[in-house]
């Protein structure tokens, strides 16, 4: 099972791993974490071999593994999960997917898969371009 999650204020797949790469979405052992409100119900299926699928710009672009999740406790004292994540983005083929809150889950038969080895550092096409052909199926 995986996860699927916009990643807001994200322009692209390069800016998402700048932000992660900040110390600041980082543990101290360097792996990055997103932390959500609410904890995955279908946590055992996501870790076994699990991944998180980020939504920029209403595609979806690429995805990393998930390692584990941590229980965070918020100054306000409230629970939370901390999505901790395998520092690689892997591309994926694109696929449109529309705005929602929080995170969804994503079955593996529903998930775009990786794009081929040798074309992941590929230009990406135009943001118009992607999307069109997405939404019919091309890519």
């Amino acid at each position: 099972m995986n996860l699927v999650k916009l990643s807001v204020g994200t322009e692209s797949v390069e800016s998402l791993q700048d932000w992660q790469d900040d110390t600041r979405a980082r543990l101290p052992e360097g792996l990055p974490r997103h932390v959500t409100r609410m904890w995955p119900k279908r946590e055992a299926e996501i870790l076994g071999g699990g991944s998180i699928f980020w939504v920029i710009k209403g595609l979806i672009q690429c995805r990393q593994r998930v390692l584990r999740m941590d229980e965070v406790i918020g100054e306000d004292g409230i629970r939370r999960c901390a999505i901790v994540l395998e520092p690689e983005l892997h591309r994926t083929h694109t696929a449109p997917k529309r705005p929602f809150q929080g995170w969804r889950y994503l079955k593996p038969e529903d998930s775009p898969a990786d794009m081929p080895e040798g074309r992941e550092s590929e230009e990406p096409l135009p943001l118009e371009l992607s999307q069109a052909l997405a939404e019919i199926g091309v890519l």
